[in-house]
């Protein structure tokens, strides 16, 4: 890596040192300059190839545990404000460990920012990591798959690079993890906030048509406002909680949201729930985690990948209307498509690996997708997935 010089007291040129690190697992050290929170947090690291939306995906709680690395050198320059966070759980702590960008953080350059990107790093927690190559250390985890880590800044420069080694070599992998309880909400809550409008702002749902109760695995916010502009009413209920005290909610529709870590683990707790539900036929709809847990409660497998999907920019095919999308991802587990049960019908593909992006059961009002329609970040492709589950529920309702 190319670092920046400064002169030195004698007048020659010296490197200047190094204020943070990336110590990889297996014991290579990257060095960069820090921003953001000082201290160290390990995590596993993956990489995003979004070219915007950095807050939004740095408050994706389905990155907890993990460092992102952006393979887009200019990160930042946008600034920040307090309208584009994706966590409903603002209890909770920063879900990403870190980010690891190419590019210094500029000045930002937007009428919507009302803070510096290195602020609002730290206001958040969340350590950063600048002057990196980070094409180089996206080819590694392309060749090797996703490591596991430790980020650490110190303004001063010194570290115990041993101490970080064995921190990074100690973390154990995401495989078995179960991170919902890092990203839960504690309790349950209404939800009834529409879309972003340009220049007015967020709306509010003045007449609702359906009541849709929503397991928060770590749920997205921009989820929650797409089920609104149709008409929903959402109950928003912890990722414990049981099926009988979501059919005590007399839900007209079901959502399994997003969320980290292994879909196996999780799933503990989570599939008998779901499996109750299922059987209750009641509309039910699954996003990322929420659809991978849904495969597993009818009985298919799931396991973690090589080096995941992270990006607004991954094209889907949609076997139920013939077209491709571009889409948002962010996962490193997936359903097994050859493990699916006869009932469960293959709705989507990715066409970057041809692994299993969407499910529909066929004796059940229930679908759910790998892939993020709610497109925050990302393109709108996927939108009609939400008009979808709302028409399942009008249908069952009039059934």
């Amino acid at each position: 890596m190319a670092m920046l010089q400064d002169q030195g007291p004698a007048g020659g040129w010296e490197e200047p040192r190094a204020t943070a690190l990336l110590v990889l697992a297996d014991g290579t050290v990257l060095e960069g300059f820090g921003l953001g929170a000082t201290g160290d947090a390990p995590g596993e690291v993956c990489f995003n190839t979004a070219m915007t939306g950095y807050q939004e995906i740095l408050t994706d709680p389905s990155y907890a545990g993990q460092i992102i690395t952006f393979t887009f050198p200019h990160i930042g320059n946008v600034g920040s404000n307090d309208e584009d966070i994706e966590t409903v759980n603002m209890a909770a702590s920063s879900e990403v460990r870190g980010v690891v960008l190419h590019a210094d953080v500029t000045q930002p350059s937007n009428y919507r920012s009302a803070k510096h990107f290195d602020a609002w790093l730290k206001s958040r927690n969340i350590i950063g990591l600048s002057g990196i190559d980070t094409r180089a250390l996206t080819a590694l985890i392309r060749e090797k798959g996703m490591p596991n880590a430790v980020i650490a800044h110190e303004p001063s420069g010194k570290f115990d690079i041993p101490a970080l080694k064995a921190k990074a070599a100690a973390l154990p992998s995401m495989d078995g993890l179960d991170l919902v309880p890092m990203v839960t909400s504690a309790q349950r809550f209404t939800w009834t906030e529409t879309s972003w409008k340009w220049n007015e702002g967020y709306g509010e749902l003045a007449e609702p048509k359906h009541h849709v109760v929503a397991i928060d695995y770590g749920v997205k916010r921009n989820i929650l406002r797409l089920l609104a502009d149709r008409g929903c009413k959402v109950t928003v209920v912890p990722a414990t909680t049981t099926a009988e005290e979501v059919m005590a909610l007399k839900p007209d529709g079901v959502f399994l949201s997003n969320g980290p870590g292994d879909p196996a683990a999780t799933g503990v707790y989570s599939v008998p729930v779901i499996r109750e539900l299922l059987d209750k036929k009641v509309p039910t709809f699954g996003i990322c985690l929420g659809h991978q847990m849904m495969a597993l409660a009818v009985g298919a497998t799931t396991a973690k990948m090589h080096q995941g999907h992270h990006g607004a920019n991954h094209p889907v095919k949609d076997f139920t209307t013939g077209k491709v999308e571009i889409v948002s991802m962010n996962h490193g587990f997936a359903v097994d498509g050859a493990s699916l049960p006869a009932n469960a019908e293959e709705t989507h593909v990715s066409l970057f690996d041809g692994s299993n992006c969407g499910i529909a059961l066929k004796d059940r009002p229930a679908f759910s997708v790998q892939h993020h329609p709610e497109a925050s970040p990302g393109p709108q492709d996927s939108h009609y997935l939400f008009d979808r589950f709302v028409e399942m529920i009008a249908a069952n309702k009039a059934a």
